[in-house]
């Protein structure tokens, strides 16, 4: 390597080296204040600057706040770019909260498609949430689309019964579109399901904070909480680089 690189190398790393030794004592003081003033408060993941000079992003889990660097105050809302019009706290929740699709067991979930099925999401959905039977209906109007469906039963009453129920059935995918298309109930289970997922989903639900159903996820590992309609969701589906 010539020695001018060489140079502006070494530089560039002294540069950086510095700069993380200098946010050292204020990440410190952040945590450190915020835990006086916040008892209880969760563990904080991270402490960054923020886009905002004097401003510093605080990381929890895949929820973002920020504060002053005496950690005085906290702040929760948006950081928006008005030159390029960005929301970047939008950004960075979107960035923190995607999921890797090729990650998910799509074995513990029910599958069907529409057409060709070249274009996939995966939804993890509760049989009695209002808001997932809307979006399945809504799904019927999407083309060439495969769909898996981690049955979540988070919202009580029977939803764990009719979970097992519905996977148990002879054809799971067809009991689930027809509960929640058509209302017509899973053939009751006897005796217990040895081959049900759902304490596999709920502890994959634990694991990336999917708290509220539906939930969807895109190929690209965006995530988005609650129902799109037919339009919403084709429109994401080209965002993501799905296939039309």
């Amino acid at each position: 390597m010539p020695a001018p690189r060489r140079l502006a190398l070494v530089a560039t790393l002294i540069a950086a080296s510095a700069a993380a030794l200098a946010q050292l004592p204020q990440e410190a003081a952040i945590r450190k204040a915020l835990g006086a003033h916040l008892a209880g408060m969760p563990k904080i993941d991270e402490v960054n600057r923020s886009p905002l000079p004097g401003l510093f992003e605080v990381r929890i889990g895949s929820d973002v706040f920020y504060t002053d660097a005496e950690g005085g105050y906290l702040v929760r809302g948006e950081i928006i770019d008005l030159k390029s019009r960005r929301n970047l706290t939008e950004e960075r929740v979107n960035k923190l909260s995607a999921i890797d699709f090729a990650s998910l067991p799509l074995k513990d979930a029910l599958v069907w498609k529409t057409g060709s099925g070249a274009r996939r999401i995966a939804v993890f959905a509760d049989p009695n949430c209002g808001y997932c039977k809307r979006f399945e209906r809504e799904l019927t109007n999407v083309k060439d689309l495969t769909v898996y469906t981690f049955l979540l039963p988070i919202l009580g009453g029977d939803s764990p019964q009719k979970s097992e129920a519905i996977w148990c059935a002879k054809d799971p995918a067809a009991a689930w579109r027809a509960w929640m298309v058509e209302g017509t109930a899973p053939p009751k289970l006897i005796g217990a399901c040895k081959t049900s997922p759902v304490e596999r989903n709920l502890e994959l639900s634990r694991k990336h904070r999917v708290n509220g159903t539906p939930a969807i996820v895109f190929e690209d590992g965006t995530r988005i909480p609650g129902m799109l309609n037919a339009t919403q969701l084709e429109k994401q589906l080209g965002a993501s680089g799905g296939k039309s």
